[in-house]
């Protein structure tokens, strides 16, 4: 009667370490520097343009939800989904038809970005939602963004959801062992777009 008792604890703690583990390989903590990555404005957020030697053209105008935005003798601008460059030379092509060679430079204020490079973060988070990306954003970030996680998250099972080049992978994080156990190898680097999903415990 007594072995069996011994017995069962150690069977019990191997069956929950074999549930703790992923099938997922694991987020990288840090990966190379994306060099193709540039900010891209959205809905919502405000641009600044600077047109030279025409300040009643300059001016923040708000991009609309429908991603376009009008501004001084330029209507329905397409802006969402440009970088803050490109949208430069959309304006002075526009302008083109109404002054001489204009020269116009975009500034972006609030920086929301697209719905595609939010990070998006579902499941047992203090606060769940959206935030936008960052250059070098980390899961630390994210966490204190989202304060945590709550009482019944397994926050060892949590896993990315990222989507490279087409083919969408799912990495595993271990954000018990870094919100609660102060554990900085756990952290991992986070890209636009990504999904971080963190599941109830069962028990």
């Amino acid at each position: 009667m007594n072995c069996r008792w011994k017995v069962l604890p150690a069977v019990f703690i191997l069956a929950v370490s074999g549930c703790a583990t992923s099938s997922h390989p694991p987020a990288p903590a840090s990966a190379e520097k994306m060099s193709d990555w540039y900010y891209l404005i959205g809905p919502g957020d405000s641009v600044s343009v600077f047109v030279w030697r025409n300040p009643e053209l300059s001016g923040s105008f708000p991009v609309r939800p429908d991603g376009k935005m009008t501004m001084n003798l330029v209507e329905d601008l397409p802006a969402s989904g440009k970088t803050p460059t490109q949208l430069a030379r959309d304006i002075e092509k526009s302008l083109s038809k109404y002054i001489q060679d204009p020269i116009a430079t975009v500034i972006v204020a609030g920086g929301v970005g697209p719905f595609s490079q939010q990070i998006r973060i579902i499941g047992q988070a203090a606060k769940p939602q959206a935030l936008n990306y960052r250059e070098g954003m980390s899961l630390i970030d994210v966490m204190i963004a989202v304060g945590g996680v709550t009482d019944f998250a397994a926050g060892n099972k949590a896993i990315i959801l990222r989507t490279t080049d087409g083919k969408q992978q799912q990495l595993s994080v271990r954000l018990e062992d870094l919100v609660k156990g102060g554990d900085v190898t756990a952290n991992a680097e986070m890209r636009p777009g990504d999904v971080l999903v963190i599941p109830e415990s069962w028990f």
